[in-house]
This record gives structure tokens, C-alpha cells and sequence, in this order.
């Protein structure tokens, strides 16, 4: 289906841009369950709760109105980034935050210390992350190689460096860093990745469309401001695409406007939004896709001379299986089947399905979605993405966040909601996967207009939570709740350093006992992921073998390695740093 689908889709583009439409394509998906998802294996025990009330995360979210959006400014939201700010082992979390149309003020952007006992605390004022406006997404990365974790925020405007100073607190570095100061850019994900591989960390830009306040057009005022029969905001058909930026670390604390030369700056129409680094084609260099809204996605292939060239089209990856385009949000990838490949999974837009791209190697992707269960729903609008082991069974699940983007169609006759629940698929291990939703606790049923979503093991138990940014509402952490540590398998959390890799060791690839992993900067929707990879072991006691590729080039391999611990390694150390879990 793949490569029939990029020859039919090059003739989607001209057919779709002109039909009247919100996100996503004219073509409506029809659900299909797979064969393969039936099977009879019993689904493990799952319990899912939403903890934030309890670790003090109360705090709402400030994103556009909330009964009416009059533009699609107010459509996007935020993401959040689960990061280790205070180097204390115990992962913290930064919430980006946005505004009203309205000139009320809002709170800002908030950073939460993990005081490791349960609770969060806010400190973005003691940070100096203190900050308003219209906020997107947030990467990470060491950019200067000094051991601390940066952040970069995206904004509808111009997008903000915060150097971490290694005192608790941050400095906004965006003038020294070269960024530009001014600008009406609409910047959603982005990505620190070094494709270059010098030792320092470069900065991608996903850049949504061009949008600008003074002349944008009411509500209803024309067929790109409906939705079935209702008016609400206009786009983003009739909107100029926005174009992707890649910045060059120059390794004296700034960065250089490479786009044009490198080969990300594309001719045509794209609406980027999501955006992950991965090493699709294993050979050592870091490539990138983009998830694009109504538009083809973007697969940057990594040419090895620092430029890219986009091969989504002949590689299966740019549209739906049908050859249409797809309203597209939220990216992820992971090795989903253990074969050693990277595959894509991409949240999209209503009447449509999640979509699958099974990696095939050679650079060629198929479009899986039916063959591997996923295409069983199209009433969600669907944001942040993960892989994810949440039983540690040793395979990646995936877990999605839902939210439509007009609040008009609450009430509007469609019998679509605004706010709607997330889903969780369980991999089967047979290349498919099943919707276990049900079954996983009340907290995946709770409705929310989600957007931004990230994990990490914010107890120290080894196990994952789930953070989730819902718009206009207080974010929720999800938590498997089990008390049963043999329910829950065993695992192991991996955490790289570079020396003469980059100090996060991001693009690093982390293979145990047959499940591959990447360090990355962002991904999701405008999200950022903890830096441990986490890897579930069933009831494996000891790993025989870790192996670990840095960018660098250099290749480590340790063996007999004790489960339900953290791993600490160094880039060149024989020896490995552990911790164990607190107990479950």
C-alpha cells in the first residue's frame, strides 16, 4: 500500500487544496478492525490514574477561549517537557503556557522542581522562566556541552533560548545565541539533534503556517471557516505554509540560520506541527519527520554532507493509505516489532485514523495502520504520542491525547465533543496491536481537549508516567497504579553521558537484549520526553547484554547486567553507574 499510495497522493495535493475543509483531508477514513488484533491473549491488568492533584499540579493551563475559538491561533496549545533541570536524579517538569485574545493576563510558562518525595513545587519565578504569550512546544538539550539541560520554547512570534546556569536558575540566551528577537513565525515542535556529528547539538524548527492577527478572516466568513455547518475559525487551507528551520550549533554558544543550504527550506505547501529525530535508515546519521497538518508530511533524509533531502513521497511516508493528505499533529517513533527499525506513528485529524508507517528498511515505509489494529477509530482528534512499555513486556504501546479543536461542537448537532478521551493501544507482539482502553483505568476515559504529552519516571519506581497538557484546564499524570511489582514485570531505565559525544547523548542508540531505543530532544505534539530510556525486561532478573552507540562512532557493549535499576553510562567507561529503583 505504501508505494501505491505516494503515487496517488502526488495527485491529492491539487485536489484537496481547494476543497472546503477544517484539518485533515476530504477523505474520510472507514474503520477497519485487523484480524491480527483479535487475538485471544488476555490483555495484562492495567490501572491508570491521574495523580496530579496529589504532586501539587493544580495549576491551569491558559490556551484561547474556551467556549469560542474566533482564530486558529487559538487552536494549537502547548506541550510540556519532563527534564532533569537540577541534575538530582529526580525528573522535574516545564509546562509551556499560552494567552487570550481577550488582553487578560495569564500566568506563563511554570517549571515544577521534583522534590523526590512526591511533591512539585513551582520555582519558575526563582528559574527566571517566568514568561507569557502566545507559548507552542519545548525541546531539550546540553547545547554548550556544560552538563546542564537548556530549553528552548516555541512561540507564535519569536522562540526563546533559556541557558540552564547550573544554580537552579536560567538565563534567556536567545540574543547571544544569534536567534532572532523579532518575527511573527508560527513555531510548533522542535528538535536538538547534531546531524552534523561534531559533539554539539543543532537546533530544527517545525514551522506551522503564516498567520497574521490584523487580517484574519471571522468565523464562518468562508467555506475554510466550516465545520459541519458550523462556524468557527478560518483554516488552515487559504493560510502560506510555514517553513522548517535548521539552525547550526557553531560550538561558541551560538547558532547560524542554515535552512536554505542544508535543504530544509522546501517549495510548496506544508503546515508543520510535530516533529521527531530518528535514525531511520541505520547508518548513523540523525534524519527527521515531520507531521504536517492537511498538508504531506516531510521525511528529511540525512545526506551526510549537512544538507537533507525530503524523501517522504517515494519512501511511503507523506500520506494516508489512500494517497490523501492527512491532518496531521503528534509524531513518534520506535522499534514497534523489534526489528532493529525505526517505525513512525502519527495522531490525525477526525474522520481519519492514527496512522502507521512500518519502517521496511532501505528507506521505504508501509503504511500498516489496518494490518496492525489501528485503524478502528476516526471520531478522535488526536495530539501527543508515545511509544511506550507500560507493562514491561519488552514491547513499545502506544498511548495517544485527544482534544477537537473547536469548542463549537459541543452542542452543535454533530454529536462531536470538544473534550475527549485518550487511548491506549497494547502491542500484541504479533505486529499488531489492541485498543485496551476499557480496561486501563478511569483515567484514560476522563474527557479533556488535550494537547502536549510526555513520560518519564517521575518516582523513581521504574516506572513511566504520563504527563499530559490539557488546554484550558490542569494537566493530568498518568500512573499505573498496580500494586503488584510481578504484574508490572521488571525493568531497566538507561542514562547516557556524552564526552565526545553531545553531553545528553542525544541520537545515542541503546540496544538490550533485542529492544532498540534513541535519545531524543522533542517529539510527541511540542513535547519533550525524559533522556533515560526506559526498557521493559517481563520477568527477566538480568540483562545479558546492553550495547550502546553513540554519535561519536563509538560502540560499548556490557553484559550480566541486574534488572530494576538505573543505569548510569559514560561515553568511553568500562564500568557502569547503578542505582535501583525505589521499591514498588
Amino acid at each position: 500500500m505504501g508505494r501505491l499510495a505516494a503515487l496517488v497522493g502526488l495527485g491529492c495535493l491539487a485536489a484537496t487544496a481547494l476543497l472546503p475543509q477544517g484539518m485533515g483531508s476530504p477523505v474520510k477514513a472507514v474503520a477497519r478492525p485487523s484480524p491480527a488484533a483479535r487475538s485471544e491473549v488476555p490483555a495484562p491488568p492495567i490501572d491508570y490514574r491521574d495523580i496530579a492533584p496529589s504532586l501539587g499540579l493544580t495549576a491551569p493551563n491558559v490556551y484561547g477561549g474556551e467556549s469560542k475559538k474566533r482564530y486558529i491561533l487559538e487552536m494549537t496549545g502547548n506541550g510540556v517537557a519532563v527534564v532533569d533541570y537540577d541534575n538530582d536524579g529526580s525528573p522535574d517538569l516545564f509546562f509551556v503556557d499560552g494567552t487570550r485574545l481577550d488582553g487578560k493576563p495569564a500566568a506563563g510558562n511554570r517549571l515544577y522542581r521534583n522534590s523526590g518525595d512526591g511533591r512539585f513545587t513551582d520555582v519558575t519565578a526563582a528559574a527566571g522562566l517566568a514568561r507569557s504569550g502566545w507559548g507552542q512546544g519545548v525541546c531539550a538539550a546540553d547545547y554548550d556541552n556544560d552538563g546542564h539541560t537548556d530549553l528552548l520554547v516555541t512561540y507564535y512570534g519569536y522562540n526563546v533560548l533559556y541557558r540552564n546556569l547550573g544554580s537552579g536558575k536560567f538565563e534567556d540566551a536567545t540574543r547571544q545565541s544569534g536567534l532572532p528577537l523579532t518575527g511573527d513565525r508560527w513555531a510548533t515542535g522542535c528538535a536538538f539533534l547534531d546531524y552534523d556529528r561534531d559533539g554539539f547539538v543543532d537546533l530544527f524548527l517545525s514551522n506551522y503556517l503564516g498567520f497574521e492577527l490584523a487580517k484574519a478572516q471571522a468565523p464562518g466568513s468562508s467555506p475554510f471557516c466550516l465545520w459541519k455547518g458550523v462556524s468557527v475559525f478560518c483554516g488552515p487551507k487559504g493560510f502560506p505554509g510555514g517553513q522548517n528551520i535548521l539552525y547550526r550549533n557553531e560550538r561558541n554558544g551560538r547558532f547560524r540560520d542554515v535552512s536554505k543550504q542544508a535543504g530544509v527550506a522546501l517549495p510548496g505547501l506544508h503546515y508543520g506541527l510535530g516533529v521527531v529525530a530518528s535514525d531511520f535508515d541505520n547508518d548513523g546519521w540523525p534524519d527527521l519527520y515531520v507531521a504536517c497538518d492537511s498538508t504531506p508530511g516531510i521525511l528529511y533524509a540525512n545526506n551526510r554532507d549537512g544538507t537533507f533531502r525530503d524523501i517522504a513521497v517515494e519512501a511511503g511516508a507523506a500520506y494516508g493509505d489512500a494517497g490523501q493528505e492527512q491532518g496531521s499533529m503528534g509524531v513518534a517513533a520506535a522499534d514497534y516489532d523489534r526489528d532493529g527499525l525505526m517505525d513512525i506513528v502519527k495522531t490525525n485529524f477526525m474522520d481519519e485514523t492514527p496512522t502507521l508507517y512500518h519502517n521496511d528498511g532501505d528507506r521505504f515505509f508501509t503504511d500498516a495502520t489496518y494490518a496492525a489494529g489501528l485503524g478502528i477509530h476516526t471520531k478522535f482528534v488526536g495530539w501527543g504520542v508515545e511509544f511506550l512499555d507500560v507493562d514491561h513486556d519488552g514491547r513499545k504501546d502506544i498511548l495517544m491525547a485527544n482534544g477537537h479543536i473547536y469548542p463549537e461542537v459541543d452542542g452543535g448537532g454533530s454529536g462531536e465533543r470538544f473534550r475527549l478521551p485518550k487511548l491506549l493501544y497494547w502491542n500484541l507482539g504479533n505486529g499488531a496491536f489492541r485498543d485496551v482502553t476499557a480496561a486501563a483505568g478511569p483515567a484514560l476515559a476522563q474527557p479533556a481537549a488535550s494537547r502536549g504529552m510526555a513520560s518519564g519516571d517521575l518516582d523513581g519506581d521504574g516506572d513511566l508516567e504520563t504527563v499530559v497538557v490539557n488546554m484550558n484546564a490542569p494537566p493530568a499524570v498518568l500512573k499505573n497504579v498496580l500494586k503488584n511489582a510481578a504484574a508490572k514485570g521488571n525493568a531497566i531505565l538507561v542514562e547516557l553521558e556524552g564526552t565526545k559525544s553531545n553531553r545528553r547523548a542525544i541520537g545515542a542508540r541503546v540496544t538490550v537484549d533485542g529492544q532498540t531505543a534513541e535519545v531524543r530532544s522533542g517529539g510527541s505534539y511540542a513535547s519533550q520526553a525524559d533522556f533515560r530510556l526506559h526498557f521493559g525486561l517481563g520477568s527477566a532478573a538480568v540483562v545479558d547484554r546492553v550495547a550502546v552507540r553513540w554519535p561519536s562512532g563509538l560502540e560499548q557493549t556490557f553484559t550480566g547486567v541486574p534488572a530494576n535499576h538505573v543505569l548510569t553510562i559514560r561515553e568511553g567507561d568500562r564500568e557502569i553507574r547503578r542505582k535501583a529503583f525505589r521499591r514498588r
